[in-house]
């Protein structure tokens, strides 16, 4: 497990050598590295209604002093990129002209550049799905504290509010798989939600192709969930193909798998914008 970061005023180190390879090589070039976040969990706290969702209230500050500072910042997230940019309140703000949100998995772009999101047509299942979804969860009795959340891409099932959450997580997984399966799509499973979305982008496909347009030489990736993985694996790829990379656990009690595999583990979105101050600090 990573070494834990909690003091906005200290840089953490790395529990592995390999992170500290990548620590090392983000202050050594900050001009070549890029740094990637995930949005719900490591840069905005979970909250029982995702609509509700806002990032920390220093995040975006800590953004801005750290962007300018590297060769980019990226926001990777299963969410709309649209929405994660209005939730994240990222838009017109001095020292994040040059962000981008890649949502949907990197299906979708946003770059503060331009202002505009680039997005593919959507796939057909989703809307098959959508349409099945409410008789289908009736159906096999699952329809009890469970709710659907329209991602406009995709579609998720949350069970957070369910009188057993992980119960009915467990429940609803086999059979939300076969509807997905039957449609074309995947399930995605997270913190007490299970997703239904397109197959061929996860935030690891889309972290490298991100990192390779840019040319980075460092890449440092923040996550909190099962959907990070792909992102985490991302990393050890590049850095086996010769870039150092960091990897951070926005840790909590719910998911155990990212911290057991980070090089650092931060509590929470605090300790990740804790974290994000120390680097700025450092890079001066």
């Amino acid at each position: 497990m990573g070494s834990h970061t909690d003091s906005r005023d200290s840089l953490p180190t790395p529990a592995t050598p390999a992170g500290r390879d990548g620590l090392d090589a983000i202050l050594a070039r900050p001009d070549r590295a890029v740094l990637a976040f995930d949005f719900d969990g490591t840069l905005a706290p979970i909250v029982p209604d995702p609509d509700q969702a806002r990032v920390h209230p220093d995040a975006v500050p800590a953004l801005a002093a750290l962007a300018p500072k590297v060769a980019s910042v990226a926001v990777i997230t299963g969410r709309p990129a649209g929405v994660a940019v209005r939730y994240g309140g990222f838009a017109g703000v001095p020292g994040l002209e040059h962000l981008v949100v890649l949502g949907h998995y990197g299906a979708e772009r946003w770059d503060a550049v331009s202002g505009t999101v680039n997005a593919p047509a959507p796939h057909p299942g989703v809307a098959a799905v959508r349409a099945e979804l409410p008789g289908f969860l009736d159906q096999i009795g699952a329809w009890q504290g469970t709710w659907i959340e329209e991602k406009g891409r995709a579609v998720a099932v949350h069970t957070r509010r369910a009188a057993d959450p992980q119960a009915a997580f467990e429940a609803l997984r086999e059979p939300l798989t076969d509807l997905a399966t039957r449609h074309g799509l995947i399930v995605e499973p997270g913190r007490m939600v299970l997703e239904l979305r397109p197959p061929g982008m996860d935030k690891g496909v889309a972290l490298l192709e991100y990192v390779r347009e840019i040319g980075a030489e460092a890449v440092m990736y923040a996550g909190d969930d099962l959907g990070d993985l792909p992102a985490f694996a991302a990393v050890d790829k590049l850095r086996s193909d010769g870039v150092p990379g960091l990897l951070v656990c926005s840790g909590s009690s719910e998911v155990t798998e990212l911290a057991e595999r980070a090089d650092l583990v931060a509590d929470g979105p605090p300790g990740v914008v804790n974290l994000l101050h120390a680097l700025a600090a450092r890079l001066g």
